[in-house]
């Protein structure tokens, strides 16, 4: 499941293979469904198990029928900052010390 920003909705990619016709090379398709969760429980990165069922709304043909496994994503209080690395020269860029030279070559 990749959306569940809608209220009872969630949105579904189902990934599928095919061989192209001319090339015979193996080509990825990805086809999104919208579905309909009555209880809101689904979340980004579940696989889930949906079903054909009537037209209830204008994008909406497919009822989530079962959860199959969870996908737990770590939230973004437990990660941790990248520390910054600062260079030797007190955070001068090369391109600084490149025109450094430059200026000392000109003087000599």
């Amino acid at each position: 499941m990749i959306g569940n920003k809608m209220d009872k909705t969630v949105v579904i990619a189902v990934e599928w293979r095919r061989t192209h016709p001319l090339y015979n090379k193996s080509v990825k398709r990805i086809t999104k469904f919208h579905a309909h969760d009555e209880d809101n429980g689904c979340k980004v990165g579940d696989v889930v198990n949906i079903t054909e069922t009537r037209p209830l709304s204008k994008t909406k043909r497919w009822r989530v029928t079962q959860i199959l496994s969870t996908e737990n994503i770590p939230s973004s209080e437990g990660r941790s900052e990248i520390p910054t690395v600062e260079s030797e020269d007190g955070g001068k860029s090369d391109e600084a010390d490149e025109s450094n030279q430059i200026d000392q070559e000109e003087e000599a």
